[in-house]
């Protein structure tokens, strides 16, 4: 049974009652009655702003019970939202939101210079929030990507705006109460969040994550499903045992990981501690051509592997653009069951297709003879970062802008917590020195990145980072300062975040 998710708070209000609590993000605990009238009233003022049907609307808003009713707000006006990060630097969403044109902004900084902008605090008076119906959005959700090329992109995602309340995604049940820890301008959080309110349940959300908040609040609520990045199960096990056992887990259903690697024995702790029955990975990209998810329970039999493709397919391509068979290790190309171009398109780049349609996100790895996929690598110049993705590309085009910089590489460097820290090796320009370049990056760097893409390490190198044709050997580069590292040896640090 599909409705429009534009009408899910009106929906559950009649069947949960209409005080029954919706969302809560500390104190502010709306019931499904006040999310449909919030969200009544600012598609109003939306509209009243030109918001229209098929228009793209961009948010820039922080984790709290707001950035929900906007996004109902903007379905309701048969809308599709594009939720980016609220700290963006203005040439970050410069770019995106010359992509993306959307009708509105909301939120996000004052210097995005958007032409039709609401802030953040902006407030709905004078609007009534009688109930919408209103056209249906014809996409739901567009979320953006840094895209491996250095430039932005955007993933609009084919799915209309609809939803079946009863039939909720990943293992979730109909009610289910849900802990979103993470930022919801990444596709995961955003999806997950969203779906825990479609199915009726209870979105307990955090502003930011913080180990110890995370499992005072599992306690407290009684939560049933969670999503982590991996660099937050490790800050929760870094936790002293005595602080992480004070808390009553046991409502815990469901944990899913996905964004990131998982170190294997942070796996084997976690199903040692909750079981393998109810720890969960997922394997895919926001595109949706196919996706995995493994349980605990193969996981254990099969431990390393992010599992099998059970809608859609997919196949491993050596370099010479041949498949490969079961074991041998290259590149992963996925085929979504409708076939291409039927789940999503870009704005702003072009898939990595072969010509009869399987893609590519850029990931390496082997199948068995199973169908199981074990991983090599995720997108081997991509940095994953807190779970984030961070491309090199677009690090190293900021870094080129400077005028003492002649070239440059980036590359990630393994972290016990975060996965990966960002390191750039600069060759400068003659005469320039290298101290007083490494110090001014903050400064001039802050209007191109933002700050989780800063590099956290500067090496000033003699040699030149790339080949006449600008091709940079990163693995090269990454294996020989991870060796480095590992052999106690130090290469010339300049400054640390």
């Amino acid at each position: 049974m599909l409705i429009p998710i534009a009408d899910v708070p009106r929906w559950h209000a009649e069947r949960n009652g209409h005080d029954s609590l919706a969302i809560l993000h500390g104190e502010d605990r709306p019931s499904w009655s006040e999310l449909e009238r919030r969200a009544n009233r600012r598609a109003r003022a939306f509209m009243a702003k030109g918001v229209r049907p098929g228009d793209f609307v961009a948010v820039g808003l922080p984790n709290s019970n707001l950035f929900y009713e906007t996004t109902f707000a903007i379905w309701k006006c048969g809308a599709t939202p594009s939720s980016l990060s609220y700290r963006l630097p203005r040439g970050e969403a410069a770019a995106i939101l010359e992509l993306l044109r959307p009708a509105l902004v909301i939120g996000g900084e004052d210097d995005w210079n958007a032409p039709n902008r609401l802030p953040a605090d902006f407030m709905p008076e004078g609007f009534s929030d009688d109930a919408i119906d209103g056209p249906l959005a014809r996409y739901w959700k567009a979320m953006t990507s840094g895209g491996s090329t250095g430039r932005p992109k955007v993933i609009v995602d084919h799915q209309p705006a609809v939803t079946d309340p009863k039939v909720p995604p990943l293992v979730m049940h109909e009610r289910v109460r849900l802990l979103n820890p993470g930022p919801v301008y990444h596709n995961a959080p955003f999806i997950i969040s969203h779906s825990a309110l479609f199915a009726g349940g209870l979105l307990v959300g955090m502003p930011k994550f913080d180990a110890l908040e995370a499992l005072k609040l599992i306690d407290q609520w009684k939560i049933e499903w969670v999503n982590f990045v991996p660099t937050m199960m490790s800050r929760i096990w870094a936790l002293p045992k005595e602080q992480r056992e004070a808390f009553d887990v046991s409502s815990l259903r469901v944990v899913f990981h996905m964004a990131a690697p998982m170190p294997q024995w942070l796996k084997e702790e976690w199903i040692g501690w909750l079981g393998a029955e109810r720890v969960f990975e997922l394997y895919g990209g926001t595109e949706r051509q196919a996706s995995t998810i493994i349980p605990g329970t193969e996981w254990v039999k099969r431990k390393g592997s992010v599992g099998r493709v059970e809608l859609g397919a997919a196949k491993v391509v050596g370099e010479d653009g041949r498949d490969l068979p079961p074991g041998e290790t290259g590149e992963i190309y996925l085929k979504s069951a409708e076939g291409p171009g039927t789940t999503y398109h870009y704005l702003g780049a072009e898939p990595k297709r072969t010509s009869d349609g399987w893609e590519s996100l850029g990931d390496i790895g082997r199948i068995d003879a199973e169908g199981y996929i074990w991983l090599a690598d995720r997108r081997t110049d991509m940095i994953l970062r807190g779970g984030a993705n961070v491309y090199p590309a677009e690090i190293e085009a900021a870094l080129i802008a400077h005028p003492d910089i002649a070239s440059c590489a980036v590359v990630g460097l393994p972290h016990p917590d975060l996965g990966s820290t960002i390191h750039a090796v600069l060759q400068l320009r003659d005469g320039a020195d290298g101290d007083a370049v490494v110090a001014d990056m903050p400064r001039f760097l802050s209007d191109l990145l933002s700050k989780p893409k800063h590099p956290e390490s500067y090496e000033i190198s003699s040699e030149t980072v790339r080949d006449d044709a600008g091709k940079v050997r990163r693995t090269m580069l990454r294996d020989e300062r991870v060796r480095w590292l590992n052999e106690g040896r130090e290469f010339r640090v300049m400054a640390r975040r």
